[in-house]
């Protein structure tokens, strides 16, 4: 592939304007993402993400968050509406793993359906009594056994489906009792504490193509946030073992201090690959571009393994796979 931008961004509305088109065109990032105000219906969605690759000239990945339950860009009718995961654990019991596996099947084969073939899930913190209502119920678990359980039955469902999952928030969000979307967590928690539950949920997982960093400091380790962190990114490559494509969180989350311009530059200066943003605003995109550059070498090499892992769909019966889903849910009780 040629050089990209180190960037995945997101559009501003349903279609893109002609200065839109101009300017990622030039830009080329890496890939997009879409939002709750980027779908209308199926066709307006097909158009524009073929309208997105057509502009970047490659097939490039087209990401979105369809976590389902609260973060689930896709609703009724596009797609189906879950409940959030922790509660849908609890509801299968021990027929949890299956349930969730056919949960991301079904989520993979709505958003290919869609011309969407990346998912930014699983999401592998691990929750606490304490953790932030942002998050909380967005996890799979609240042990390091039942997360990595039941986000390996979550990549079984999204590779079978042909969608490329991108794990988060690395290296552990469940600590966090503020929202960062508006503000900084820190976390405090002994390093022991850490490697034992939070980290140890991602290290199943390093082989991966893809993962996306978290905006909080822990503070027994760095003073920085993990995203622009070089001592936190190193954890993420040699404690936790990843050498996939790593991605921030949203670039415009205000856990960070500074404007985009300076955490984007921080970012890829700490040794993350792609900077991810998200609110479409022409100025920010333009400040983000500038300051991420294009892909460095290492992490061209990255995405190029990333993509080589992007498969087509295998044959699947939506309508079996929600049967069984609604017979689990009797066994399991």
């Amino acid at each position: 592939m040629s050089r990209p931008g180190a960037t995945i961004l997101a559009p501003s509305g349903l279609r893109l304007s002609g200065a839109e088109a101009r300017f990622f065109a030039q830009a080329d990032p890496f890939g997009f993402i879409l939002f709750a105000r980027n779908l209308e219906d199926a066709a307006q969605i097909r158009g524009l993400t073929d309208e997105l690759r057509q502009v970047v000239g490659r097939d490039a990945p087209i990401f979105i968050d369809q976590e389902g339950g609260r973060v689930q860009r896709l609703r009724p009718p596009l797609a189906t509406e879950f409940l959030p995961p922790l509660d849908e654990v609890a509801l299968y019991g021990r027929y949890a793993a299956r349930a969730m596996e056919l949960r991301f099947r079904i989520i993979a084969a709505e958003l290919r359906a869609l011309g969407i073939d990346g998912n930014c899930a699983p999401m592998l913190d691990v929750a606490r009594p304490a953790t932030h209502a942002f998050l909380r119920n967005r996890c799979y678990g609240t042990s390091t056994a039942q997360v990595v359980t039941m986000g390996q039955a979550a990549v079984r469902g999204m590779v079978a489906g042909g969608v490329l999952p991108v794990m988060k928030h690395l290296p552990g969000h469940g600590l966090a009792q503020l929202d960062s979307h508006l503000d900084l967590p820190r976390i405090t928690a002994p390093r022991a504490e850490l490697e034992a539950v939070d980290f140890a949920a991602f290290r199943p997982f390093a082989d991966l193509p893809l993962a996306m960093t978290a905006h909080l400091v822990f503070e027994g380790i760095a003073p920085d946030p993990a995203t622009v962190s070089p001592t936190m990114i190193s954890l993420i490559r040699q404690d936790l073992g990843f050498a996939g494509l790593l991605m921030t969180d949203d670039i415009s989350m205000q856990a960070l201090s500074g404007d985009v311009a300076s955490r984007s530059a921080a970012a890829i200066a700490a040794g993350c690959d792609l900077v991810l943003h998200c609110n479409g605003d022409a100025e920010e995109l333009a400040q983000v571009v500038a300051a991420s550059g294009q892909l460095s070498d290492a992490a061209l090499h990255r995405a190029e393994a990333a993509l080589a892992r992007r498969t087509a769909p295998q044959p699947v019966d939506l309508t079996a796979l929600h049967a069984e889903r609604k017979a689990l849910v009797a066994e399991g009780l």
